[in-house]
């Protein structure tokens, strides 16, 4: 019984795993649909979200993606950089959202879909790796000093290469979209009401 519910656990994780960029769309939407932002909230929550997305380009110009594991760059301090990258990107646009409603959509959805990568990503890299994951899991600090390539310099053509162009896009598209309702969600409503 437990094994089947450990075999159905990991195959619904590495299903959340494969389609959270579009689960990702559809909450987009949907958090586009309940924003309210301001000015201000647009201008807090956008510094927020920068420092996760340079957190994600750092991470991505450290690492060969499913072919290496390293303990360069944030890699030494963090398992999963990229996922806490996310995640501070997705609590700056709650705050640029303005919204409890987006905050708690937005939480659910890393929640979910972080947690189902994670847990996928993990097990590929423990087949993969073995031995060397677990000890940079589990180990990261003693491991980065005794790893040759904890010395690693940032390489923007890998982060380009690990496609992290993409996410930058996306997240540029997602502020542009919220300055535009910041901008004219109030006056172009109440413009456009009746006279």
């Amino acid at each position: 019984m437990m094994a089947t519910l450990s075999r159905w656990l990991a195959c619904l994780a590495g299903a959340l795993a494969r389609r959270r960029v579009a689960i990702g769309f559809v909450c987009g939407a949907l958090v586009f649909w309940l924003a309210k932002p301001t000015g201000t909230t647009v201008v807090a929550g956008t510094s927020i979200a920068i420092v996760g997305e340079c957190l994600r380009v750092w991470a991505s110009g450290h690492l060969n993606k499913a072919r290496e594991v390293t303990v360069s760059g944030p890699y030494r301090w963090f398992a999963h950089p990229l996922y806490v990258g996310s995640a501070v990107m997705g609590a700056g646009l709650a705050v640029t959202s303005n919204s409890v409603a987006v905050a708690g959509v937005i939480a659910l959805y890393l929640a979910v879909t972080i947690t189902a990568a994670i847990k996928n990503e993990e097990a590929f890299l423990r087949r993969t790796f073995g031995d060397r994951y677990d000890r940079y899991r589990y180990r990261r600090p003693a491991a980065a000093a005794a790893d040759e390539d904890a010395n690693r310099h940032f390489s923007l053509a890998q982060a380009m290469a690990n496609r992290e162009h993409r996410a930058l896009v996306g997240f540029a598209v997602a502020v542009l979209l919220l300055v535009l309702k910041a901008t004219y969600n109030g006056p172009f409503w109440r413009a456009a009401g009746p006279h």
